[in-house]
């Protein structure tokens, strides 16, 4: 299909997991893609598997880095049609066990890198142009250990809704996707051993009315949507992808 043909768009944190298999589909349907990531071993990866991407190294929370990705992408598309903020980071924790350092972290990486992106990016963002965040289901949820990580995300959902009143005046549409616990390596870099990492993706997936994890094509496929002319009339929603989990 060509839903995207010849849209040029940006994924933040593109090397693995819902970033790498929306950058797939991206291509898929006909659109020039950029992806950014931090990890050496992951950008060489997808510069292998995503044929004709650009690759940017690039860390998310890093503020003042942002300037070289948007350069990156005025020499490259000369403008940009698609935005997906992927990037982030899932740290789980007791609220008695959190410090400043961890608390900046996380903030740094969910909600103000992000923020200073779009930021970045205005001057060259087309006239139409989709923004799509990727937020989560624990911005609804009272899940124990996820004071911050919930915190950050339900931050950048509130950002889709303000930014959506701010934006689109100027053509550019924002919107949200927000999952459930989906089957990408996000979980294991949670600083888990192997047997508490079982444990806790069982708690999780109990959960779920649905009784699974989701994959990383069903969030792909929402973003396509939101992301194309289908949904040209979608501005400042919220497509919660967790198999129930908010009930």
């Amino acid at each position: 299909m060509d839903r995207l043909k010849d849209k040029r768009a940006l994924i933040t944190g593109g090397t693995t997991g819902i970033g790498l298999e929306t950058a797939r589909q991206f291509l898929a349907e006909g659109a020039r893609v950029a992806v950014t990531g931090r990890n050496p071993a992951t950008l060489e990866a997808a510069r292998q598997e995503l044929s004709g991407a650009l690759i940017i190294p690039s860390d998310a929370s890093d503020v003042a880095g942002q300037k070289t990705v948007v350069e990156a992408i005025r020499q490259q598309f000369g403008g940009l049609d698609i935005l997906f903020v992927n990037a982030g980071i899932a740290e789980l924790r007791p609220v008695d066990q959190w410090d400043e350092a961890a608390f900046d972290r996380t903030m740094a990486l969910n909600f103000k890198g992000a923020f200073f992106l779009i930021q970045a990016l205005l001057p060259i963002f087309a006239n139409p142009a989709s923004i799509v965040l990727n937020t989560s289901v624990n911005a609804h949820i009272g899940m124990p250990n996820s004071s911050v990580y919930g915190a950050s995300k339900a931050a950048l959902l509130s950002l889709a809704r303000t930014l959506s009143g701010e934006l689109i005046s100027r053509g550019i549409r924002v919107n949200a996707v927000s999952p459930g616990p989906i089957s990408t390596p996000l979980y294991g870099k949670l600083g888990f051993s192997e047997e508490d990492l079982k444990a806790v993706a069982a708690s999780i997936k109990n959960q779920v009315p649905a009784g699974r994890f989701g994959s990383p094509s069903e969030i792909a496929k929402a973003v396509v949507f939101l992301a194309s002319d289908e949904s040209a009339f979608t501005v400042g929603s919220e497509l919660l992808i967790d198999g129930g989990m908010a009930l």
